[in-house]
C-alpha cells in the first residue's frame, strides 16, 4: 500500500512529522512517559546512549541497559498525544519512508508505559506500583480504528456503559493489556488490576472545582464495579489508546504507574522522586 504526503506527513529530512526521528533512532522496546524530564530519569539508567532528541513535547534517548537496546519517548499529557505516537512508531518501523510503501515484513513492538496515577481503592497505599491488566477508555481513540475486539472485550464494554455511571455521551471500551509484558512486570510489589484512561484532569476524573460536575458519584461507582472479577483499581490519561492502537497494529503493550493520589481517602503524595526512580529501574530490570 502507498501513503501518500498529506497521510503520512514527515519533515524536510525524511522523518516522521511530529516525532522528528527517523528508523534508525529508535529501538523495539519503547518506554513511554508523559512527562518530558522523566525521559531523563529513565536514560540515566541507561549503560550508553547513542541518540538524543527532541521536537515539541517529544523527548526521544535511546541507549543500552544491561545489553538491552531500549527507547524511551516523552508523550505529553492524554490519548490524542498517543494516537500521535503509536502511529508514527509503528510507521518507522513498518513503512519504507523513502518509497512510502508498507513494508512485508512487520515489526513488532514493545511498549511500556511509566506513569502516575490516581488511585481508586482505599486499601492500596500511596506510592504502589499499579500494574493495568486492562484499560477502560473513557477517550473517542479506539473508536476511530477497526480494532480487533476479543469476545470479552467486547462483552465487558457492554457492561460498563450500564454500570459506572458515566454522563449518558460517553462510550467507554474496554481492552486487554499484554499478558507477557503483564507477568515481566509482576511481582510482590505490583498490584494488578483494571485502570481508567480518562480523557481529563478535573471533570472527567470527577474532581470539581468552579466548574460544576454533568454526573455526581461517579467514582463511588468505579470503586464498586468488579468487572470479570478484578476491581478498577486507578485513573490516568493514556493506557486505553496504547492498548488499543498496539492491539490494532500488532504490537504488544502495558502499563505500571506510581500511585500518587488515593482519591477515595483523599490524599496526595508529598514528593515521589525516590520512589519514581525507584519504580523506573524495577521495570528496567524487568523488560
Amino acid at each position: 500500500m502507498f501513503y501518500p504526503a498529506s497521510e503520512l506527513v514527515l519533515n524536510a529530512n525524511n522523518q516522521v512529522y511530529h516525532l522528528g526521528i527517523s528508523p534508525e533512532n529508535i529501538a523495539e522496546k519503547i518506554i513511554l512517559v508523559g512527562d518530558q524530564d522523566r525521559v531523563h530519569l529513565v536514560s540515566n539508567f541507561f549503560d550508553t546512549i547513542r541518540h538524543t532528541s527532541q521536537h515539541r513535547e517529544f523527548v526521544v534517548h535511546t541507549g543500552t541497559f544491561n545489553g538491552k537496546e531500549i527507547t524511551v519517548i516523552s508523550t505529553g499529557i492524554g490519548t490524542d498525544n498517543i494516537d500521535i505516537v503509536i502511529n508514527e512508531i509503528d510507521a518507522l518501523f513498518n513503512i519504507d519512508l523513502l518509497s512510502r510503501e508498507e513494508k512485508t515484513y512487520k515489526k513488532k513492538v514493545e511498549f511500556i508505559r511509566i506513569g502516575t496515577c490516581g488511585i481508586l481503592q482505599r486499601n492500596i497505599p500511596l506510592h504502589a506500583y499499579i500494574l493495568s491488566e486492562h484499560a477502560i477508555g473513557l477517550d473517542n481513540i479506539a473508536h476511530f480504528y477497526q480494532i480487533p475486539y476479543s469476545e470479552s472485550e467486547q462483552q465487558n464494554s457492554v457492561f460498563l456503559n450500564q454500570k459506572l455511571g458515566l454522563p449518558e455521551n460517553v462510550i467507554p471500551y474496554f481492552i486487554d493489556a499484554n499478558p507477557q509484558l503483564i507477568g515481566k512486570l509482576s511481582s510482590e510489589k505490583t498490584v494488578s488490576g483494571i485502570t481508567i484512561t480518562s480523557s481529563g484532569f478535573y471533570g472527567p476524573q470527577g474532581r470539581e472545582l468552579r466548574a460544576k460536575k454533568s454526573v455526581q458519584n461517579m467514582n463511588e461507582h468505579i470503586e464498586n464495579t468488579i468487572i470479570a472479577g478484578k476491581k478498577i483499581v486507578n485513573f490516568e490519561m493514556e493506557s486505553s489508546a496504547i492498548f488499543a492502537l498496539s492491539k490494532a497494529l500488532g504490537h504488544s503493550a502495558t502499563t505500571i504507574c506510581l500511585g500518587v493520589a488515593n482519591r477515595p481517602n483523599q490524599v496526595f503524595s508529598k514528593g515521589f522522586e525516590l520512589e519514581m526512580n525507584e519504580l523506573i529501574h524495577y521495570v528496567l530490570e524487568r523488560i
